[in-house]
């Protein structure tokens, strides 16, 4: 009778191992098909554009506000580390376009300045967000 007994408890044991393996092929999907966007981290209002066009690979955001500070990765950067992140954001993605979005208040020398330092570092492809008519 004790032989019966044993053999009861371990076929009463639930196996985890395809649990396990689901949950990580689930994982796996989500992370591969997953749209990693970069946020510049503060909200702006934008001017309008009667020419705006929507970006799909938008994904380095530069933010100006209205009181001139640049923000970049949700945190304040000066003029002067704007090269040097766009170089690290697209040496990370370098399929990606740069996005300047710029408030309606913020002033056209700190913009200008920006696209002047991206421009000097090679990078053609960004544009001037705003918000359509």
């Amino acid at each position: 009778m004790r032989k019966h007994s044993t053999r009861n408890q371990d076929e009463a044991a639930i196996d985890m191992t395809p649990m396990l393996d689901i949950v990580f092929i689930m994982l796996i999907f989500f992370i591969v098909t997953a749209s990693f966007l970069k946020e510049a981290g503060i909200e702006v209002h934008r001017p309008e554009g009667a020419s705006a066009e929507s970006q799909d690979k938008a994904n380095i955001m530069i933010a100006v506000t209205s009181d001139d500070e640049i923000w970049m990765e949700k945190r304040r950067i000066d003029i002067r580390a704007v090269r040097a992140n766009v170089e690290r954001l697209k040496a990370e993605n370098p399929e990606g376009s740069i996005v300047i979005q710029a408030d309606i208040d913020s002033s056209t020398g700190v913009i200008a300045e920006i696209m002047d330092s991206l421009n000097q570092a090679g990078y053609t492809d960004h544009v001037l967000s705003t918000e359509p008519k």
